[in-house]
Order: structure tokens, then C-alpha cells, then sequence
């Protein structure tokens, strides 16, 4: 097999990329990462160059690939590595640049080991981890990250790399936390609300009357129904929350313009009063996924944010029989509105051996406290006792 480097995602074909992508990743597919490079969201100027790993068989036939970019700083990743660049000032180490594979400024759980259904997936896998070491030499990167993986995927790079390189010198799993809905075979949102605990339910009810009682009136639009004046809408709504949190707004303006050509997986939620658009959400879904991202909003009302962010998508997921709804990074308020915590996997090498060993260190010590932490919150669920959604898998459950 060979192992390439691809800088321009134009020169994969797309329906050969989109082959590995899997059923329910939005954000694998050849579109969306095309338009974060087009756009200039992504890119030299953005601190993110792209090197995209891609596999080809001895046919000259696509494989494999792994979204992988060149960074020279940390933002919009979401799993935080702050920590680890300050101390490796501290040892006089240069930290950046680092590789880091993922959906760039996206914090959602998919697919980054792209593998053809028909290929030998450890051959590819093993192919993957040997490209991605050679890679942090010619580059000279402190490290490697790849984040937001399935836990198949963090066990095959964890394997292929201990086989490749030795367990010292391996791939070291991490463990995050983010709070996440599963489905539990609810046919509509009051069945799921009547496994609430009492008081927790009228809270709820509470919260959407408050919409109702705005004249709030709420339309879902799905990518093929939005024009360039929506999209345009949806970038305003974007920058005004970025600059109410202070925030830097990494999607540039011409993200938003490529929308109806690229991003085909879209859903907004668009929010009107009196019949002129107020706020909005932009989310993505693919199979059985839905994946909530950016809000805005141009006038305040009282629990709109929930009722836009939450309790519509959580409604959209039952109805259409979604198996996971991903509201985005952080946020304990999400608890009550019966998103729970879920893991997030991410494996990651650094090269010298001192910085090393104290993140392995780090990362054990990190690890069994978010899962007594994600015990503790669990239990504070608004759920009934035994009455949790299903659908977690064993790896969930630990």
C-alpha cells in the first residue's frame, strides 16, 4: 500500500473519498472538510495546513484517508492541550507545530479512519499510524493528536501503533466528556418527557411554553430550502454570537457563501416573530446522526436558546428514528434537558520522552476522575431511576 500526502482536497476525487466516509458523519465527507479549505477556515493563514494522509492499494484504488493538518497553535480543537504546550516551554521544547486529525473547529464524535468497506481495515489502519510517524518527522511535530474518534477506531490506532513502535512509544488513549442524547425507543417527545422525574418534566414543559407565549413561530429548513439570503443570515447570526462571547469566529464569511454549494447536510432551525427571523441554529445530519452546532439570535427571548438548541433537535431525532444527537462541546445545563454524559476518545503521541511520560501520567490520572465525575452526574439525571435511555455501548458504560 501507498501512503500519500494530500494538501488540496481537490485532488481527491469525491465520490472516492465519500466512499470511506461511513453511514453518519457529516463531517467526513469530502464537501464539508473542501469547504473549510476553500473557504479559508482552514489553511496556512488559519494556522491549519492541510496534510491529509490518503492509502492507496496496489490498483492505484483509494483505501484509505485521515483528515490530518499541520497546526502551529491550539485553537479549535476542543480537547484542550494548553497544559502540555506550557510544559513543554518549560523543558525549552518547541510544541508547535503538532499534527492533529479531525473535522477542523468541530467538537463531534465520527469518523476520522477512513477505510473502503471492502479493504482489510488493519493493513489500512497500520498503514495510517506508519504514514502519520513519518510525517511528524519530515515536519519535525512535537506530536501527534487525533481526536474525536470512535472507540473502534482508538483501540485499532492504539494497536497498530504499539505494533509498530512499541508500547513506550505508542499512541496513548484519552478520555473526554461531553453530554450527549441517546435514543431509547421514545415515539414522540412526551413519551420521552413522561420518563422524567416530576419536577424535572414541568421545568421542561415550562421552558416551551415560554416560546409559545413569544409568538415565536419555528420552521425547520433543510439545506436544499435555504438560498444565499439565508445562509448570509446565518453567518450574521454566527459572528454575533462569537462577539457576545468574545470568541474569535473561525468560519470565515465565504464559509457561509459556499453553503448551498458544499454543505448539502445542513438543517437550520430558523426562529421568526412577527414574521422576521430572529435566531437560528445550524446543525448537520447523516444517517442516524444529528449534530447541533451554531447559534445566534438578533432579539433575547426567554428560553428560545433551549427550545432551538435542544428540545427541537431532540424532537427531530425521535421522530426520524436517530439512534445519537450531539449538542456540542461543554454545557452541565444540558443535563436537565436529558442529555447525559458520554465519553469522547482521542489518542495522542509527543515525542520527547520526558513530556511524555508525565501527559501518560496525566492522562491516567485525568481519566479516572471523569469517570467518577460522569457517575456522579448520571445520577443526577432528570431521569427516573432506572430509567435511563439505552443505547450506550459496553465502553459507555465503564
Amino acid at each position: 500500500m501507498d501512503v500519500l500526502v494530500v494538501s488540496d482536497l481537490r485532488e481527491v476525487d469525491p465520490q472516492a473519498w465519500d466512499r470511506l466516509a461511513g453511514d453518519d458523519d457529516p463531517f467526513a465527507e469530502h464537501a464539508f472538510l473542501l469547504a473549510l479549505e476553500e473557504s479559508g477556515s482552514v489553511g496556512a493563514d488559519a494556522g491549519w495546513l492541510p496534510v491529509h494522509l490518503v492509502v492507496k492499494d496496489d490498483a492505484g484504488r483509494l483505501v484509505g484517508a485521515l483528515p490530518l493538518y499541520l497546526k502551529e497553535h491550539s485553537y479549535g480543537e476542543y480537547i484542550f492541550d494548553w497544559g502540555w504546550a506550557d510544559a513543554a516551554a518549560r523543558l525549552g521544547l518547541e510544541y508547535y507545530p503538532k499534527l492533529v486529525a479531525m473535522a477542523p473547529l468541530t467538537p463531534a464524535t465520527g469518523t476520522r479512519v477512513l477505510v473502503a468497506p471492502d479493504a482489510e481495515r488493519a493493513r489500512v489502519v497500520e498503514a495510517l499510524v506508519a504514514g502519520l510517524y513519518e510525517l511528524a518527522d519530515q515536519t519535525s511535530a512535537s506530536s501527534i493528536h487525533v481526536l474525536f474518534v470512535s472507540d473502534e477506531e482508538r483501540d485499532d490506532l492504539v494497536r497498530a501503533s504499539r505494533a509498530l513502535r512499541g508500547d513506550e512509544d505508542a499512541l496513548a488513549p484519552r478520555l473526554s466528556m461531553q453530554y450527549h442524547w441517546r435514543a431509547a425507543g421514545d415515539r414522540a417527545f412526551d413519551d420521552y418527557l413522561a420518563r422524567f422525574r416530576s419536577s424535572d418534566r414541568k421545568k421542561v414543559r415550562k421552558e416551551r411554553r415560554a416560546v409559545e407565549a413569544a409568538g415565536i413561530e419555528i420552521r425547520a429548513r433543510e439545506a436544499s430550502s435555504l438560498d444565499a439570503r439565508d445562509w448570509s443570515l446565518l453567518r450574521s447570526f454566527y459572528r454575533d454570537t462569537c462577539r457576545r462571547k468574545g470568541s474569535y469566529p473561525y468560519l470565515t464569511d465565504e464559509f457561509f457563501e459556499l453553503g448551498p454549494a458544499r454543505l448539502g447536510r445542513a438543517l437550520a432551525l430558523m426562529a421568526y416573530r412577527e414574521g422576521a427571523p430572529v435566531a437560528a441554529t445550524l446543525s448537520f445530519e447523516k444517517g442516524r446522526h444529528l449534530y447541533g452546532r451554531y447559534w445566534g439570535c438578533v432579539e433575547d427571548h426567554e428560553m428560545l436558546h433551549f427550545e432551538l438548541c435542544y428540545y427541537r433537535l431532540i424532537e427531530r431525532a425521535i421522530e426520524r428514528g436517530y439512534t445519537r444527537f450531539e449538542a456540542g462541546a461543554q454545557g452541565g445545563h444540558k443535563l436537565k434537558r436529558g442529555l447525559l454524559p458520554a465519553p469522547i476518545h482521542s489518542v495522542h503521541w509527543v515525542r520527547d520522552p520526558r513530556l511524555r511520560f508525565g501527559v501518560s501520567d496525566f492522562l491516567r490520572r485525568e481519566a479516572a476522575a471523569l469517570r467518577h465525575q460522569m457517575d456522579v452526574l448520571a445520577a443526577h439525571s432528570p431521569f427516573r431511576a432506572g430509567d435511563l435511555p439505552g443505547g450506550a455501548t459496553e465502553d459507555e458504560r465503564a
